[in-house]
């Protein structure tokens, strides 16, 4: 059975709103877009270009599907990272898209939790999730993220979209890995515990 990892980068308290572009996602008024890009060194690079091109699917939502298909069919083919993206299954929440155009992409149907495990169930591989703020609250108040590789960094937004809302299910997680990189961001991974 394949696993289903949530690589995102979050502020040091919990925001993982519009990471990359100031215009990405302005919901709330959210004006803090962009946040990421100073603290992106060389091994936040090579992690995030690892993480992309190890997995063997992406689940994502509406709007992360639409930034990223903007923009992945046409960048450079020759890095492993977005050959890799480009070519494998991609998996897509929504409940307004009808019409996929990037390869190798499939609209998920209307009950979350069983298209989710089944997709699992059918897969080897790892399964990816990038950005995808809505999908991964549903994603996670039905217990179906395995491990969150998390880029916690070094700041403190005070507002925005936050991976883990008040209201959530309690979760147990095990640290499993950190790793600090030379801006200041820590890598960290969380595997799934049981609830006790």
């Amino acid at each position: 059975m394949g696993q289903l990892a949530v690589v995102n980068f979050v502020s040091l308290d919990g925001v993982m709103q519009s990471v990359l572009s100031a215009d990405e996602d302005r919901d709330g008024g959210f004006d803090r877009g962009g946040w990421v890009l100073p603290y992106v060194d060389e091994v936040v690079e090579r992690f995030m270009s690892e993480a992309t091109a190890g997995a063997g699917a992406l689940l994502l939502g509406r709007r992360t599907y639409e930034i990223f298909v903007a923009t992945w069919p046409y960048a450079d083919m020759n890095d492993p990272a977005v050959a890799a993206m480009n070519a494998m299954p991609k998996y897509v929440a929504s409940h307004t898209l009808r019409d996929l155009t990037w390869a190798n992409s499939t609209l998920l149907g209307a009950d979350l939790a069983e298209e989710v495990s089944r997709v699992k169930a059918a897969s080897e591989t790892e399964t990816v999730v990038l950005g995808s703020g809505g999908l991964l609250g549903s994603l996670i108040e039905y217990d179906l993220v395995d491990e969150y590789r998390l880029l916690v960094l070094p700041l403190v937004l005070g507002s925005g979209k936050r991976l883990f809302t008040d209201g959530r299910s309690p979760r147990r997680l095990t640290l499993t890995t950190t790793r600090p990189t030379p801006s200041g961001v820590l890598i960290n991974t969380y595997r799934r515990r049981a609830i006790a």
